[in-house]
């Protein structure tokens, strides 16, 4: 018998207590983003730092500006020159949880349910993001400890507290600690599955930046009686702009916006052909029917590798009830701008002002006013060996290839663990697109949780050999 069959065994006959104490950190209200929740999001650091410690890791609670971070180390009885050290990074903090009234059960009061199709689910706030997900680190390595007498790797592992809260203190702390957090890789699991039961890792993540624009015409609101027809209106302004954004075939607009973009490897591409994906249900899940990204490109293509402009939202002029004959002074548009290969979020956003200022009327001034910074896009060798050895632990847990995919969002800690510390990650989760995170009635699957735990039991043992 392998010590890793051992610790597997060890994970399943703990499920139990695990459950227990993924339920004990559950209760706690850790949301960053709320300032009244600073003693909670202390009091679940703690938690963790009181955990780690009783496995044999030095692990220390580290304040910062904002919520602390949880660092904690451990090395092996049996450490050589060959044992890799390896990082495992998770967030202990959540989402608020508003509207409180949708929820089925208190946010903070954790349930275990067999729902009508038969399958045990976890119900809470951070049940998956990233609590369950995290405990799946923490229970593996408990396994391993407890069944064997130690980790099969030496391990970093890095806890955040203000994820959701857009990690303010996060990149000061990595350049302050650079030397103390810098592993041969780093393994992060806030990322999803591609379904019930085959297991994903993901590769490439899109960048972001964000940009807020204000167009200014007349300096008052006028009578648009009075006034219609002479004077321009800023709405008709900011439209015209908007509506240049694309052409008729999904294609973005702005001058050198596809610098950098690089075309899909056909090895990935064939790999993606072949996970049998349903454009037209992803379609008519969220009620519509035609993929309006770039004509010739697959979704997953368009929502994985290729770049966006989107309006998230516009407004000016009076939207209350009734009606209001005014034409108004000002007009406003959020928009993000969705990175990937080698586009720069300073180029782009230098692009899309001056895309913008090229389309405005001499009567009319254009402001801008966002964070005027964003996160270019991260994009993993699948050659990378410690995505080799993730995914043949993985195909030996669930009897099935892991999907190497894409993801439309951003994780920015992929990228600031490569440019900061100078190692890649591995992004292995075992989350669900129905999950709810954000959300009211937010869960992670039992099996999810169960899976992870012996997953990363595999993927731990798989390291050491």
């Amino acid at each position: 018998m392998t010590d890793t069959t051992i610790a597997l065994a060890a994970a399943d006959s703990g499920l139990e207590k695990s459950l227990d104490r993924l339920f004990d950190l559950l209760r706690i209200p850790s949301i960053s983003t709320d300032a009244a929740y600073q003693a909670e999001c202390e009091k679940a650091a703690r938690w963790l730092v009181v955990e780690l410690t009783a496995l044999g890791f030095t692990a220390t609670l580290r304040k910062t500006p904002g919520r602390p971070m949880v660092v904690a180390h451990y090395t092996p009885k049996t450490v050589t020159a060959k044992t890799p050290h390896v990082l495992f990074y998770g967030h202990y903090d959540v989402q608020p949880v508003d509207p409180l009234e949708l929820w089925n059960a208190p946010p903070f009061e954790p349930v275990r349910k067999k729902d009508k199709d038969g399958l045990e689910r976890l119900y809470g706030r951070g049940a998956a993001d990233d609590k369950g997900q995290l405990m799946t680190f923490v229970e593996a390595a408990r396994a391993w400890i407890t069944s064997t007498g130690s980790l099969p790797v030496k391990a970093t592992f890095l806890i955040e507290g203000e994820e959701e809260s857009g990690s303010p203190s996060l990149i000061p702390f990595l350049k302050e600690n650079k030397a103390e957090l810098s592993c041969a890789a780093a393994f992060v699991c806030d990322s999803n599955m591609w379904d019930e039961k085959t297991p994903a890792i993901t590769t490439r993540l899109r960048g972001m930046v964000r940009e807020d624009i204000t167009i200014t015409g007349p300096r008052i609101d006028l009578h648009s009686g009075m006034y219609g027809g002479a004077a321009m209106n800023p709405i008709r302004v900011l439209t015209k702009v908007l509506a240049a954004l694309h052409d008729k075939n999904g294609k973005v607009m702005i001058p050198g916006f596809y610098d950098g973009v690089k075309a899909l490897p056909a090895a990935t591409k064939k790999q993606w052909q072949s996970l049998k994906f349903s454009e037209k249900k992803f379609m008519s899940d969220v009620g519509l029917s035609i993929p309006a990204g770039e004509k010739g490109k697959s979704v997953l293509e368009q929502i994985w590798a290729r770049p966006t402009a989107e309006v998230n939202g516009i407004w000016g002029g009076y939207t209350g009830a009734g009606a209001k004959t005014v034409l108004p002074s000002k007009a406003h548009a959020k928009l993000t701008f969705r990175l990937v290969s080698q586009q720069k979020p300073e180029i782009i956003l230098k692009a899309f002002q001056k895309f913008v200022k090229d389309l405005i009327p001499k009567d009319c001034k254009v402001e801008f006013s966002g964070e005027g910074s964003g996160a270019p896009a991260s994009e993993i060798s699948e050659d990378n060996i410690f995505i080799r050895k993730s995914a043949a632990a993985l195909k030996a847990e669930f009897n099935r290839a892991p999907v190497l995919m894409g993801s439309g969002g951003s994780i920015p800690i992929v990228r600031n663990f490569k440019d900061i510390l100078g190692m890649d990650s591995v992004l292995v989760g075992f989350g669900l697109n129905d999950d709810a995170i954000h959300s009211p009635n937010e869960k992670y699957n039992l099996a999810s949780f169960q899976k992870g735990i012996r997953s990363w039991v595999r993927i731990m043992g798989a390291l050491a050999e």
